[in-house]
């Protein structure tokens, strides 16, 4: 035993010191499983070696149960987010890959996550905050413990290949570079970006790569992505009493609050929340006293102001340097008021456009095998699309009908062109101008028939 632990000692730095009877009352909780040095059936003296001990723990692809994995990796996203509570989308966003890889062919994944999360609750190793949020409840057991998970599912960060403005364009983004990098800068420089357009210019999709970017790896750990709706409410994202599983409030961060606290306790790192949609919300209402903490110039400690909901007596929070706000905004629905003037000076708005062009062309000629030459042609009847709805004066540039329309998941091989296309413009492109021209049918079904006729 003590020449493991001294091996042990050598390991690398992420692993931590723990003692042995922390671990010891851990095994007691879970399903945990020491390296091979040590297993969980060995007889081991822990009074013998408290306070000595550098121990390594790890999930890993030994265990055969999905109860036995789940507990695991319940501790370990705790120990990720350094906070005993998680939600059990958090849960999925982190493991339900790693999951499917394990066990392929299992259909519902989420269901049995559910139903594991459940034993452990009945057992006392969790308790269930809300519906779908969850408190481990033996928290000092994953101080200073670090648990990775094996099977070449996760990777380190050291193992991460950079990720750049190069590797956006890489990964299909048809903007020119030039863009790219200034929209970075921006970000850097403000903090806080909103990407604002048509439908279908790839707003979501663009805010996660520049998250990567910004991080300089793909690092889904250093991301939050949130969706705004208009039930959404400052207790939701900041701060709020929620009910428990036994019927009381607790009073419980929201996603905003939890980036805040890892950005603050990690300050080498950046960290980035996603706002999908986040003019559908009412934003004044949603960040609160957050909204003034949001500016460049109020990012410190002497800033700091109080939650509307306190957890202790005099506790005071502020926005650190290091997260960044990346929100999306689609200008083509009517439905939603003008974006409050406090929110737009706290944010830079870059407008994305659709982008079709050469770069379009060859990118969905090389991933899914379409003549470059009939892409030419849909390239030409989609700009005579826009160009007509940014002339007509009830609709404007921002109900144009953006390029991921008519840009195939990736790696998808179109046999039949023709068929394809066609098909995006009866379930898709009509439906949408349908709705545009609702008093003018005709003129909607004038535009489809330019789209196919003649391909």
């Amino acid at each position: 035993m003590n020449n493991y632990v001294q091996s042990v000692a050598m390991q690398p730095s992420w692993m931590t010191r723990t003692t042995l009877n922390d671990i010891g009352q851990l095994i007691q909780k879970s399903t945990w499983q020491f390296e091979e040095d040590i297993n969980l059936t060995d007889k081991v003296n822990l009074s013998d070696v408290q306070k000595t001990s550098v121990i390594r723990i790890k999930c890993t692809e030994k265990y055969n149960t999905w109860q036995e994995m789940i507990a695991c990796q319940a501790y370990q996203l705790c120990c990720d987010k350094s906070s005993s509570e998680f939600t059990k989308q958090e849960f999925l966003d982190r493991f339900e890959n790693d999951l499917d890889k394990r066990w392929p062919g299992r259909k519902d994944i989420e269901g049995t996550v559910v139903h594991c999360l459940g034993v452990m609750r009945k057992s006392n190793q969790l308790e269930q905050l809300s519906r779908d949020s969850y408190r481990l409840l033996d928290e000092s057991s994953i101080q200073g413990l670090d648990v990775q998970t094996s099977h070449d599912v996760l990777t380190t960060e050291k193992n991460r290949d950079p990720y750049n403005v190069d590797s956006i364009i890489k990964d299909g983004c048809f903007l020119p570079k030039a863009k790219i990098e200034k929209t970075l800068e921006r970000l850097e420089a403000k903090k806080n970006i909103i990407l604002q357009g048509p439908p279908g210019t790839g707003k979501t999709w663009l805010a996660k790569r520049l998250a990567f970017a910004l991080i300089g790896q793909r690092n889904d750990n250093q991301i939050k992505a949130v969706q705004f709706h208009p039930n959404l409410s400052y207790e939701d994202f900041i701060r709020g009493w929620r009910p428990s599983g036994e019927g009381r409030l607790s009073l419980v961060d929201g996603p905003f609050m939890e980036m805040i606290k890892k950005s603050i306790e990690n300050p080498e790192k950046e960290y980035v929340i996603v706002i999908e949609e986040i003019n559908r919300g009412n934003p004044a209402q949603v960040f609160g006293e957050m909204l003034t903490l949001l500016e460049t110039d109020k990012r410190n400690p002497d800033e700091a102001l109080e939650l509307s909901y306190k957890k202790t007596d005099g506790e005071r929070v502020f926005i650190p340097e290091n997260l960044y706000v990346v929100g999306t905004m689609n200008v083509a629905d009517r439905s939603l008021a003008l974006v409050d003037l406090a929110l737009r000076r706290r944010f830079a708005f870059i407008d994305l456009e659709p982008t079709l062009g050469k770069a379009w062309q060859r990118w969905v000629h090389s991933q899914n095998g379409i003549d470059i030459d009939f892409l030419r042609q849909i390239d030409s009847r989609m700009t005579d699309l826009n160009n007509e709805i940014s002339a007509d004066t009830n609709l404007g540039a921002q109900f144009q009908v953006g390029h991921s329309y008519v840009t195939p998941a990736g790696n998808m091989k179109v046999n039949n062109p023709k068929a394809w296309f066609s098909d995006v413009v009866a379930t898709e492109i009509a439906p949408l101008l349908d709705e545009y021209w609702f008093d003018d049918l005709e003129k909607s079904q004038k535009a489809q028939k330019h789209l196919v006729e003649g391909l």
